[in-house]
């Protein structure tokens, strides 16, 4: 006999029960026999799952281990159902995306909402959602990386969306708030905010202050909602992208030069559908962003070559 998911979700029954009477009434069976299903799961498992006495069933060490793992593979069974039933009662495939905090999320789904169903999961972690798609729980992933770098490696397909140039958010009332450009050495004495990530944009943030003179103070990692707090109180400076939209109470200055710049990057699993159009819609929704950034629009006049990639 092979173990298949009915014994693990006997197993579960009677740990959550805690004895198998009360688990066989809950599961619909004389307890004769569930005790003959348990005695052959335990048979096909090499050993006791359960200590029995009168005070019920206690799971053996080896019962905690297979709990442990019914615990996940019973949920993901379920999951992995009604994700197919779904899947096969739908008029047309939809889109599963994940994304990193970004500019071009909101508009993408805008854009493929009016075709088709759209789900989405947000993570700051890239490696998160790049897994997801690999193991074909998402379709495409929205995710950046710094400028320099080349596309990931790994089963994902990649697109360039484009490349942009950080800038910086500094409270309204801030010394040099009414300047139009900053070199990064303006702002040495500062500190900092940025939100989380797992790539390499700290380290090229820190090398960028290197090749101006400086060594950053402290740095503030956290949510978009505190940084834009702490800069708005003059107690920080945040990094952003150029398609930031400011909140009041901030201004957002380019940095001379572009000496941080961040690529948007779409990947997909190799199955993903409508890959083209999605690319094309990913590039329309930036390009939209820029639109409504007055900022960063004028600043590509004077600085071409930056922008959504052809």
């Amino acid at each position: 006999m092979d173990l298949e998911l009915r014994h693990l979700r006997i197993v579960r029954a009677v740990a959550d029960a805690g004895s198998v009477s009360k688990a066989a009434s809950l599961l619909g069976l004389a307890q004769p026999a569930l005790t003959a299903q348990l005695k052959r799961i335990e048979r096909v498992l090499g050993g006791t799952l359960f200590e029995r006495d009168r005070h019920g069933a206690r799971p053996t060490p080896l019962g905690e281990l297979v709990l442990a793992r019914a615990r996940v593979l019973l949920p993901a069974a379920q999951e992995l159902q009604e994700e197919a039933v779904r899947f096969a009662h739908a008029s047309s495939p939809g889109f599963r995306i994940g994304a990193t905090n970004g500019p071009v999320l909101g508009g993408l789904v805008d854009r493929l909402a009016a075709e088709r169903t759209v789900s989405t999961f947000t993570s700051w972690s890239a490696h998160e959602l790049t897994t997801m798609v690999e193991f074909g729980r998402l379709d495409y992933v929205l995710t950046g990386a710094c400028g320099d770098m080349g596309t990931p490696s790994g089963t994902l397909i990649w697109e360039s969306i484009s490349l942009d140039p950080v800038f910086v958010l500094l409270g309204a009332d801030h010394p040099l708030a009414g300047e139009k450009e900053l070199e990064l050495a303006d702002l040495a004495a500062e500190q900092w905010a940025v939100t989380p990530g797992d790539g390499c944009f700290a380290d090229c943030f820190a090398m960028a202050c290197a090749r101006a003179g400086f060594t950053p103070g402290t740095i503030y990692e956290t949510d978009v909602p505190t940084c834009t707090h702490l800069a708005q109180v003059g107690r920080a400076v945040v990094l952003c992208q150029a398609t930031h939209q400011a909140a009041p109470g901030l201004v957002m200055a380019p940095l001379t030069g572009a000496p941080l710049r961040w690529r948007q990057l779409l990947g997909r699993h190799p199955t993903a559908p409508d890959a083209a159009w999605v690319v094309s819609q990913a590039k329309d929704a930036h390009a939209d962003s820029i639109r409504r950034c007055p900022v960063y629009h004028d600043w590509l006049v004077r600085n071409p070559g930056f922008g959504t990639i052809p």
